[in-house]
């Protein structure tokens, strides 16, 4: 993908989003405006060839060119790429963190040709009387859902729909604590890898009313649970297509909406007892899975503050600005610049 937006401003950054199956990069203004964008394939898991060569051909790839016009402009990443598989290991900094910490905790690479590039850090939550928690990329989503409103970056919870949702609590600028679901990834391994996905077509859909009919007896069952109740529940996608209660295109959106009301029920939970009232809630991810979340979170009557899109841009130019590389943007962007990310227990 290649996108290229017509603007007369210079370009002041280049932005890497790069994640394990893919690799996004952004030409960026002194403003945070994006002036083009582009996207491939090359996560740190798919790249053109092993080790730290792999990486060099991956951003030589999508953004040589950039690279070879500004040799001058700053280039920072973020996502897996600072992971112990990525391009240079950026350890988890720990909770409270904010855009200032990522930036002071960075980890540097120096490509072939002589080109240093910041690699922000995850973030690690491990309160004394908890389980240790992490995550590595939705740092910098949140970063630039921060800057966008100053009002989130005083008191927000934010959840973050994907193979590992976040629930993450945001206070005084800073993340302060959160909580990771495996609910995509659950929903996968169990389609895919168990009895339950047997039943399920693959050449055929579900009608849109059926899809959401399914997805809504799921909720329910989450709202309905009592203790222990899941693995009961989930069985009941296997003999509901048994027994015709379900036609068998909708079983796999029944498993969806038993796995995200569990997530929702948990996660509201703790927004209900550990927040502060009227705290605002926010969705940050693909917005098709956002679209769902917020169809869940209304059998809950909830709607969500904001459903936001891709903030990462925006986290990434907060970081490069904390950093020191874009002083002009660091003396004025005020509070969003070092706005923290605080997970939640």
């Amino acid at each position: 993908m290649d996108h290229t937006v017509t603007s007369s401003a210079e370009p002041a950054l280049i932005a890497l989003d790069w994640g394990t199956s893919s690799l996004r990069g952004f030409l960026m203004d002194g403003e945070a405006g994006i002036l083009a964008e582009r996207a491939s394939a090359h996560g740190i898991q798919n790249l053109p060839q092993p080790g730290p060569a792999g990486f060099e051909a991956a951003l030589a790839g999508l953004c040589g060119d950039w690279l070879d016009a500004y040799p001058s402009l700053p280039v920072v990443a973020g996502g897996m790429v600072g992971s112990a598989q990525g391009w240079v290991e950026a350890p988890y900094v720990a909770t409270p963190a904010d855009a200032a910490t990522l930036a002071g905790h960075a980890a540097r690479v120096k490509t072939a040709a002589g080109r240093v590039i910041p690699i922000a850090p995850g973030v690690l939550h491990d309160a004394p009387d908890g389980i240790p928690d992490v995550m590595r990329g939705e740092e910098i989503q949140i970063a630039g859902a921060l800057a966008e409103n100053a009002d989130w970056a005083r008191n927000a919870c934010v959840a973050m729909p994907g193979t590992h949702s976040k629930w993450v609590r945001v206070a005084d600028g800073r993340i302060t604590g959160f909580s990771s679901y495996m609910t995509g990834e659950l929903f996968a391994v169990l389609k895919t890898h168990s009895l339950l996905g047997r039943l399920m077509p693959a050449d055929r859909e579900a009608s849109p009313e059926d899809e959401d009919e399914a997805f809504a007896i799921g909720i329910r069952a989450a709202q309905a649970a009592g203790p222990g109740d899941l693995p009961h529940q989930l069985f009941a996608t296997r003999t509901l297509g048994l027994t015709k209660r379900l036609p068998a295109e909708s079983l796999a959106h029944y498993l969806s909406g038993l796995l995200i009301g569990h997530e929702l029920r948990s996660g509201l939970a703790a927004l209900r007892t550990e927040f502060p009232a009227d705290t605002p809630l926010l969705l940050i991810g693909d917005p098709r899975l956002c679209r769902r979340y917020t169809r869940g979170l209304a059998g809950f009557g909830v709607t969500p503050t904001a459903q936001l899109g891709n903030t990462a841009p925006r986290g990434l130019f907060q970081f490069a600005a904390a950093a020191g590389l874009l002083p002009s943007a660091a003396a004025s962007a005020g509070p969003a610049v070092t706005a923290s990310i605080t997970s939640a227990p």
